[in-house]
């Protein structure tokens, strides 16, 4: 099993050029933030409704009943991180002939799909991750001849299909998937979206495939949740039937909820909020499973600096999707909700609104003063919006970069599903486009069909920030994205550096903006353990700032092996991004993407996941490295289940970020390290949607945390 693949470099990012006086105003007014969330918080509601869900495909007018979900379970921990994800499904075949199940699951977020087995009889068949064309070639062949065969693969940022063959006449074939994700703490607040609901944005595939989304018996889920914080609640969103929630220990859940003859057509999101109080903190995981190869390391700074609250007028520009998909429910949300928005807009703020499809038009003609007249004014302009044609993202922007006023500090809310199909489409050019403007993107993706890449492009190119919104999130999914981030100073001209160990292969260190309540993860490889100094240098109010500590990386870490499939994700995802910034060949980036997704057995746009016999592989001279490398992962995790929640802070006895006094910008919660104000922590467990909690308190001791901080 290969513990590394070929070094391949990436194009080096510039560090910015530091403003020698930056303006002491870089987000929005907190009132606008509560207009924003409004616009979110419509736009959620008119969304649950309006996609179709994950579920098994048959050719549209194939003339065969549809394949059959007889039962879908999913299986999730949460713990130190991450997230791992294990899901099984029953098909059952109502024809009289064998046929051939595929089933469509929406690509998760910064998710590395990583085991499949299929159960045909007595017999079990594993997975291994191959090229793409390789794998597609052995699983026909296995399939012309009638043997027991299975397929992964990823269509783009849009979903993953799964294919089994053959599930016999009126029997049954049992699927297995797995896949691993990095959890983000924003604002206080874990949020794990588990997604079932398609985006409608493939128009070919929904033109080719009739959708049977039910499943005929029973979906269930599990999660378990370890936290070496304490947490203070949790919460369900997006199932149907009621949700049992235990707390075995301190920082120690476990949920579950179950029912018959489900619909695979919402999300299933999980939120868990930390205690108040809780520290700036460096949290870090290590796998290095001996002393003659390199470690893998997943840092999780979260800084818990004093960001100050932003009262100055700013200028905010709205840049709205008006393209045939919006039409109906959607088009009604953005109109609602940009007029709710626009009214919560402070003295000596401006609006502009921009909407695009074939073309782009200016809304309102230029900048209007959000004074009483022009507050009233914004249902005039809302309404004459109409939906139709295609998707021209790029000249929506490009219209509205041009209103900029080069005297204002302007913010940009741009609401689409980015599936850009008119103009130029070349995501290169996006980046070329937003590096031409001091503006900040705070995009929000409309569905798990979304162009998510391109997204990302434009938001990280100018140093903003995007999320996608989920048909099943709280308004509180959008209020930890926003409402600190752009009610508040940021940390500027961020840049982060490790001394004392060798580290290659690592996220990029310059990070540009450190938002408050944003989490900085980071993953790397280092050669050998040893004592490191971890620094992060920034501006903030125009004055330089250092915060820095100490810890050990240590010699031998056999507790997460998983962590090197995380690491190259992330790789694969800093190729993809250079490659859509225009700073790395498509070739070079394809075979980047193909050498790590065979190296580390992930499923990518490269390669795929074959799932045949054991004599196949033999016969094919196809390498077992999925199964060696799901084994010691399987080790790793039995002996992770029998602790408790473990703390990997590592830096208690030298803390990183000191914990500011406590003031009514910040709630007395740690200055945006790991608490959130009370209006925020109000709206976590209070908006309505909430499936039932129904919770059984246990009077078990509380599980002893091992710190794993060094001296």
């Amino acid at each position: 099993m290969p513990t590394n693949t070929p070094p391949r470099s990436f194009p080096p990012r510039r560090k910015p050029v530091p403003d020698p006086d930056p303006p002491p105003t870089d987000h929005w007014t907190r009132p606008l933030a509560l207009g924003l969330l409004a616009l979110v918080a419509v736009l959620l509601f008119t969304l649950a409704g309006r996609a179709s869900a994950a579920g098994t495909l048959t050719p549209a007018g194939a003339g065969y009943q549809p394949i059959e979900m007889r039962d879908h379970h999913v299986n999730v921990t949460i713990n130190n991180g991450f997230a791992r994800t294990e899901v099984l499904q029953t098909f059952f075949n109502p024809n009289p002939t064998d046929l051939e199940a595929v089933y469509s699951f929406p690509v998760p977020r910064s998710a590395s799909l990583s085991e499949m087995t299929i159960t045909a009889g007595e017999r079990e068949l594993h997975g291994e991750v191959v090229a793409k064309a390789k794998a597609q070639q052995v699983y026909e062949d296995e399939k012309s001849k009638g043997n027991d065969a299975g397929l992964a693969e990823k269509h783009s940022y849009q979903r993953y299909e799964f294919r089994v063959y053959p599930v016999p006449a009126a029997g049954e074939t049992k699927m297995r998937f797995v896949y691993y994700q990095p959890i983000d703490i924003d604002t206080g607040v874990g949020r794990y979206v588990y997604p079932l609901a398609e985006g409608n944005t493939d128009e070919q595939a929904m033109r080719f495939w009739s959708r049977n989304e039910r499943v005929r018996d029973m979906f269930s889920f599990d999660v378990e949740l370890k936290s070496g914080a304490p947490v203070a609640d949790v919460r369900v969103t997006g199932f149907g039937g009621g949700v049992d929630i235990d707390q075995p220990g301190e920082g120690h859940y476990r949920l579950h909820g179950e029912q018959s003859a489900a619909t695979l057509d919402q999300d299933l999101v999980v939120y868990y909020k930390l205690a108040e109080g809780q520290p700036g903190r460096v949290e870090l995981l290590t796998h290095r499973p001996g002393p003659d190869g390199p470690g893998t390391f997943m840092m999780v700074l979260t800084p818990g600096v004093d960001l100050k609250p932003i009262r100055a007028g700013r200028d905010f520009l709205f840049v709205l999707d008006t393209s045939g998909s919006m039409q109906g429910q959607k088009l009604d949300a953005l109109k609602k909700g940009v007029s709710q928005a626009i009214l919560k807009l402070g003295p000596g703020d401006r609006y502009n609104i921009v909407s695009f499809a074939n073309r782009a038009d200016r809304v309102t003609r230029g900048w209007v003063d959000a004074d009483p007249a022009g507050q009233q004014a914004v249902d005039g302009y809302v309404d004459a919006l109409d939906a139709n044609g295609s998707t021209n993202l790029y000249e929506g922007l490009q219209l509205a970069l041009g209103q900029l006023d080069d005297d204002r500090p302007t913010c940009l809310v741009l609401v689409t599903d980015a599936v850009t199909n008119t103009g130029v489409i070349d995501p290169p050019a996006f980046a070329q486009l937003m590096q031409q403007y001091d503006v900040r993107v705070f995009g929000f993706l409309m569905g798990n069909g979304g162009n998510w890449p391109l997204m990302r492009n434009i938001a990280d190119t100018s140093g903003g920030f995007h999320e996608r919104v989920s048909t099943s999130d709280d308004i509180v999914g959008q209020v930890l994205l926003g409402a600190s981030k752009i009610t508040h100073e940021a940390l500027l001209n961020a840049e982060l550096s490790i001394r004392g160990v060798e580290t290659f292969d690592t996220s990029d260190m310059v990070l540009d903006k450190v938002y408050r309540g944003q989490q900085v993860v980071m993953f790397g490889r280092y050669d050998q353990g040893g004592r490191a100094r971890i620094t992060l240098d920034a501006t903030l109010t125009g004055e330089d700032k250092t915060y820095t500590t100490g810890f050990d990386f240590p010699d031998v870490a056999t507790d997460h092996p998983e962590l090197e499939r995380l690491w190259a994700l992330h790789r694969i995802e800093q190729a993809e991004l250079a490659r859509d910034r225009g700073l790395m060949p498509g070739e070079e980036a394809a075979d980047i993407v193909c050498d790590l997704g065979v190296g580390y057995q992930l499923v990518t746009d490269e390669t795929s996941m074959l799932v045949v016999a054991d004599d196949v592989f033999d016969r094919e001279g196809i390498e077992r490295r999925n199964r060696d490398r799901t084994a010691t992962e399987m080790a790793a995790q039995q002996r992770r289940a029998a602790q408790g929640p473990v703390s990997n802070r590592v830096d208690e006895v030298t803390p990183m970020f000191s914990a500011p006094a406590a003031s009514p910008s910040n709630g007395g919660g740690g200055g945006g390290a790991g608490a959130i104000d009370p209006v925020t922590g109000l709206l976590v467990l209070g908006l309505g949607g909430a499936a039932l909690l129904r919770r059984r308190r246990h009077s078990d001791e509380d599980v002893d945390h091992a710190d794993r901080g060094s001296a």
